[in-house]
């Protein structure tokens, strides 16, 4: 059967559409959204420049501090001492001028003084920490004057009848201590020795029959809340 030319045989098939770009043939592919989105995105998402420069410059500041801090202030030792003076505190009674009564809680002294020095020095090696560095050296220069007038005061009102004022004047006098020697450690020591400054200004004003609950809630509580703090913050 001959066809007329120019005249195409109808066809039925449909057309399918092409998954191409026009005049390329090349696979289309699916729109990415455009420059300013992916800028406001990432802008949203990302942490600013100067929250990194905070932190970077926190993390120097406290490096620089504790390098120039005595850091080997003991936190178990300090646990340890509260809790031999809440033991104190029961086994010696009330205040009263007797000599049994100062002897016992020198007694006590002389073995926190032992425990404080055996853990410094342990704290100390572990940490690579010399306790002939410069601020250990500074730390007992300001933390010993205090105490030697507390040794002095001790004499004087043993002799004089004031025995039963001693826990007051030994608080304050042993917070002093630990505040001023406090100033070349590390920010908690200081704070701790302005809590026993409190405690012995209050028992000065408070009944002397009550000196031992202070002795206890100071040299017991103080040491024992302050050295957990020191033991978890400042690696024992």
């Amino acid at each position: 059967m001959n066809r007329e030319p120019g005249n195409r045989e109808p066809t039925n098939r449909r057309t399918e559409p092409t998954n191409r770009e026009p005049g390329t043939g090349n696979p289309r592919t699916s729109r990415s959204p455009p420059l300013w989105y992916k800028v406001l995105n990432v802008t949203n998402h990302a942490e600013p420049i100067h929250a990194h420069a905070i932190a970077d410059i926190r993390f120097i500041r406290e490096t620089m501090e504790r390098a120039a801090a005595f850091t080997a202030v003991p936190g178990w030792g300090g646990v340890v001492m509260g809790v031999s003076a809440c033991l104190t505190a029961a086994i010696a009674g009330r205040p009263d001028d007797s000599a049994r009564w100062i002897g016992i809680w020198l007694g006590d002294a002389a073995l926190a003084a032992g425990v404080a020095v055996v853990a410094a020095a342990r704290k100390a090696r572990r940490s690579g920490v010399l306790l002939s560095s410069a601020p250990a050296v500074k730390f007992g220069l300001a933390y010993a004057p205090p105490l030697a007038a507390g040794v002095v005061l001790t004499v004087v009102f043993a002799a004089t009848g004031l025995g039963t004022r001693l826990p007051a004047c030994w608080l304050l006098l042993y917070g002093t201590a630990v505040a001023t020697g406090g100033a070349f450690s590390v920010r908690v020591v200081p704070i701790m020795g302005l809590c026993f400054m409190a405690l012995g200004t209050a028992a000065f004003v408070a009944p002397p029959a009550l000196g031992h609950w202070f002795m206890a809630a100071g040299f017991g509580g103080l040491h024992i809340a302050f050295g957990l703090v020191i033991a978890k913050r400042y690696g024992g």
